[in-house]
């Protein structure tokens, strides 16, 4: 979705900000980088926009008054996009309003770079592009020298991996009025981390074909794990196929249907209200409206295949890893014995 082959970087600045709470401090950098090395350069587009590569999740900056201007990120970023807006500045403001919302004690003290590009693509389109990353992780390493016969060895106590970047998102100057479209990046995935998407951006989710997809296959994979018990008595061998099915649907169609999906995966009337009922739920819950039509974005199904689970386990024994046809395993009680038991039919061993 997004390549940078293109890609110039325009401007660059760079701030370290501490977590205010642990009364580390904020230290700006009076002017931005000037880059002459083409070598520095190339590793710092690698650094900044490989990690985007594979990223298909959209988002846009939001406010929960509705009104953009009020999301400072937004503001700044309007700001550089516009021919009379000071970049370096801008990125100071960035950087304060960044250290104001790590009040979090584990919020690590990290690089701010703050970066402006141009021709960087996203869905085929060339846009112009605000990049605001942070480095938080440091690592040891190794320098080995040779000298005369002989070699030596140096040890770096703090260095940053350019293959790991911890904190990123990426602006694209496109869709101003609805909140610009937004990639991330966010590595540590933890509680405290909320604050880089909720808190810092204030991001919501870009209600695409892809979201779409990958909402409903999200919701209907919980619906299937951890609803259905209370109505249905089904074993897990059921629910597994129940959840081939959907995949298999999502990889044969071009387009989503609930009506038809309904009664194609679900094929239970039952079953089929209270997965409707429970898609609302979520809807409100979450306020992520879910169409009852879209075209299928297949990346989303890639994704969702990749956690979707077709391993039925037997106590520490065995794995029954279920692809197909659910007729051909029947579950069965052994009184004698006292144990449950599955019988597997097949025509020949592979």
């Amino acid at each position: 979705m997004i390549t940078f082959f293109e890609a110039v970087l325009q401007q660059l600045s760079i701030h370290k900000t501490g977590n205010k709470q642990l009364n580390e401090p904020l230290i700006l950098s009076q002017a931005p980088l000037v880059l002459e090395d083409e070598v520095m350069s190339t590793l710092l587009m690698q650094y900044f926009l490989q990690p985007f590569e594979k990223v298909n999740e959209l988002y846009r900056l939001n406010h929960s008054s509705g009104n953009l201007q009020l999301n400072e990120v937004y503001h700044f970023a309007e700001s550089i996009f516009s021919a009379s807006g000071n970049f370096h500045e801008s990125s100071q403001q960035l950087a304060r309003l960044l250290y104001e919302k790590a009040s979090h004690p584990k919020i690590k003290t990290g690089e701010l770079y703050v970066v402006h590009f141009t021709n960087l693509q996203i869905e085929g389109v060339l846009h112009e592009a605000l990049g605001i990353f942070k480095s938080e992780q440091k690592e040891p390493y190794f320098t080995v020298s040779q000298k005369d016969a002989a070699f030596t060895l140096q040890y770096q106590q703090e260095a940053i991996n350019i293959k790991k970047l911890d904190k990123g998102c990426l602006i694209f100057n496109t869709e101003k009025e609805e909140g610009y479209k937004v990639t991330v990046v966010d590595t540590a995935n933890r509680s405290e981390a909320l604050y880089w998407m909720d808190e810092f951006l204030q991001l919501k989710v870009r209600n695409d074909n892809y979201n779409q997809t990958n909402n409903v296959l999200s919701v209907y994979k919980t619906f299937v794990t951890e609803k259905m018990d209370g109505a249905f008595d089904i074993s897990k061998a059921d629910k597994i196929d129940l959840l081939n099915r959907s995949i298999s649907y999502f990889k044969k169609k071009d387009h989503f249907d609930l009506e038809e999906f309904s009664n194609e995966v679900i094929a239970n009337e039952q079953g089929i209200a209270l997965f409707r009922d429970y898609k609302k739920q979520y809807e409100q819950e979450f306020e992520a409206p879910i169409d009852d039509s879209f075209s299928i974005n297949n990346m989303a199904v890639k994704k969702q295949a990749r956690v979707y689970k077709s391993v039925l386990k037997l106590d520490r024994n065995f794995h029954i890893y279920i692809h197909g046809n659910k007729e051909l395993i029947e579950k069965g009680f052994d009184a004698e014995k006292n144990m449950n038991y599955y019988k597997v039919y097949f025509k020949e061993e592979q």
